[in-house]
């Protein structure tokens, strides 16, 4: 027998799971439960898909409870651990337990708490809420000779063995605290608690989980597929119980979809819109897709040729009824009907969104909130469906607070507007303030405020809605209808923009009279086929190094800072200050649009100099 010690995060994973994590200690069964389902599941691919010779004939759970030596314990004969499998997967929590674990199991919430479970290794630990002490037993299918005992008692040590003419399969031995009435820990030896806690929580599990001996064995869940049954024979409550069984979130879904084609292909999909975002919807390792069934036979747990990358926040599972039973990842990725399924599936998940929109304006104001910013990753990779996503997406504008669709923007147009105004940028109040929107804000103009990373990118590639064409109010030239006629800027400013596009060369590559300012004295804007800053910034973050773009410099003929400069340049047009100047007219625009200044202590020693010769 060898003495191993936990990890480190791993020993405070235990004291925080029997101290302070679950509020609901019977959860812990269901976990056990749920990981012996997974065995199952596991072995009976790997006989499909890998040739794996094993009995499959009886794939079963069985519980067995003796109140007087008051042990539970949960048994499956599924695809087993090697010894190697059972110090990586248990006795540490090296794929899943990092820092960021503990400080989230730490800030849990009892509305929360079992966002956590599913963590890989955390669902066991929870028997630890429970036991003085765990003996789990296993062996390896396809393995022959002796199998593997773990032992521990949840202190920081754990024991494991070499365990002769095991059977293949898991065994988890559960031996329960002392009887405490406060914790109700005596109920988890008993026959009733036992049948609640499956029927709550297991009663959809594929394989029978069973109790008793000899004549008086006990099947104690239906089996049947939840996604098999008509809506009106399921509750709600069953529906967010297979919520949680599959997503591992403990808030209930916004949102429950069911499909079922029938004819020359059929299948079926029990499809769920969650009601917050998990904490690694962003991360590229996070796991996504849809889980895959052909004729109640589990394929795999997380098919991404299912559902697209931008609806990777979809819960639920496909039962398919034609597809092979040994289909690899590769065929998968080519099979016609998976292109098929995932055609439909993706027009039923934002047609259910757009009725959201249109007639639960709460649920949709959630699921935006939530799952907006990754919704609209599909204007870049799903041509086919770009128009439905923006039928179904809202933005911020200056119309008011309450977010806007592109259909009622357009509706408000003012006669005479031919395209749809937007400004993006990191905040709304970055864009309200931006120079670029005083024109827009003077006459009445609606405009846009995208302030999601990715607004800089999709806006690049969607060309128009309706007919209408989006045009940020930064880029290009501005030729607003003017409410009354503007008097001509007094005197010529040609000499003076000539004289600031030389001084400024390295920075921009043109300087012009500006029709977009009233208040402000310059502002910088794109060209109109030049990419915008923040998008040169972003790929800069890449590590994709290219040229710096030069902008336009627009100045603002009726600001006095502007009539002065000129006034300043037609008198001594040698002035050693108006080089500062102009350096200082660059900066401030820079600055007011949320810009980063190339040089930021010569600038603020040139406004230092300036100031202190003003008083």
């Amino acid at each position: 027998m060898e003495t191993l010690e936990f990890q480190a995060e791993a020993r405070q994973l235990l004291q925080l799971m029997v101290h302070s994590i679950y509020s609901n200690k019977d959860i812990f069964l269901r976990e056990l439960i749920s990981n012996a389902s997974d065995a199952l599941d596991k072995l009976r691919l790997a006989t499909l898909q890998d040739g794996l010779e094993a009995d499959t004939s009886d794939l079963h759970i069985e519980i067995e409870a003796d109140t007087e030596a008051r042990t539970l314990t949960v048994r499956d004969n599924g695809i087993g651990m090697t010894r190697e499998e059972v110090v990586d997967l248990i006795g540490t929590i090296a794929k899943s337990g990092t820092a960021d674990l503990l400080t989230r199991l730490k800030e849990a919430t009892e509305a929360r708490d079992a966002e956590l479970i599913g963590q890989f290794g955390v669902g066991f630990y929870s028997t630890f809420m429970v036991a003085d002490k765990v003996t789990l037993v296993t062996r390896k299918a396809g393995t022959e000779g002796h199998g593997t005992r773990w032992e521990s008692a949840g202190e920081g040590t754990y024991t494991i063995d070499d365990a002769p003419d095991v059977p293949v399969g898991t065994s988890v031995t559960v031996h329960l605290r002392p009887k405490d009435e406060e914790d109700a820990l005596f109920d988890y030896a008993d026959a009733w608690k036992i049948k609640e806690i499956v029927k709550h929580y297991s009663d959809f599990i594929s394989f029978p989980i069973r109790m008793g001996s000899g004549d008086d064995v006990e099947t104690l869940n239906s089996m049947k597929a939840l996604w098999a049954r008509p809506r009106s024979e399921v509750s709600d409550e069953e529906y967010h119980q297979f919520y949680r069984h599959i997503s591992h979130d403990w808030s209930d879904p916004l949102e429950i979809i069911n499909m079922r084609a029938e004819g020359t292909f059929e299948y079926e999909a029990l499809l769920f819109l969650p009601s917050r975002a998990p904490h690694d919807l962003f991360q590229r390792d996070a796991r996504r897709g849809l889980q895959l069934y052909v004729r109640r036979v589990f394929i795999m747990d997380d098919s991404k040729e299912l559902i697209p990358d931008y609806l990777r926040f979809v819960k639920g599972v496909v039962d398919a009824a034609d597809l092979s039973l040994n289909i690899s990842r590769e065929i998968l990725q080519q099979d016609r009907h998976i292109q098929m399924i995932r055609r439909r599936l993706v027009k039923k998940v934002l047609s259910t969104i757009k009725d959201l929109l249109n007639n639960h304006p709460e649920k949709y104001a959630t699921f935006w909130r939530e799952f907006g910013r990754a919704l609209k990753e599909g204007l870049l990779n799903d041509p086919d469906n770009q128009k439905a996503i923006l039928d179904v997406s809202t933005f911020s504008s200056t119309e008011g607070t309450e977010p806007t669709t592109l259909a009622a923007y357009v509706e408000r147009m003012k006669e005479g507007q031919e395209e749809i105004y937007y400004l993006t940028g990191e905040s709304r109040s970055q864009v309200e303030n931006s120079p670029h929107m005083e024109a827009f804000q003077a006459q009445g103009y609606e405009v846009l405020i995208l302030t999601d990373p990715v607004d800089e990118i999709w806006v690049e590639a969607v060309p128009d809605y309706d007919g209408r064409k989006l045009q940020s109010v930064a880029r290009g030239t501005v030729d607003l209808p003017k409410d009354k006629e503007e008097p001509e800027p007094e005197g010529d400013f040609g000499p003076l923009l000539s004289f600031l596009k030389e001084r400024l060369e390295a920075s921009v590559k043109e300087v012009r009279l500006s029709h977009r300012l009233t208040t402000s004295a310059a502002c910088l804007v794109s060209d109109t086929d030049d990419i915008t800053p923040t998008l040169e910034k972003m790929y800069r973050a890449m590590g994709q190094e290219g040229p710096r773009v030069k902008r336009i410099l627009e100045l603002n003929p009726s600001h006095p800072l502007v009539g002065g400069l000129r006034a300043a340049y037609e008198r001594d047009a040698d002035d050693p200050a108006l080089p500062e100047t102009a350096e200082l007219l660059y900066g401030t625009a820079l600055l007011a649009e949320g810009g980063d200044l190339e040089d930021p202590a010569r600038f603020a020693k040139l406004l230092a100099d300036r100031l202190a010769r003003t008083v």
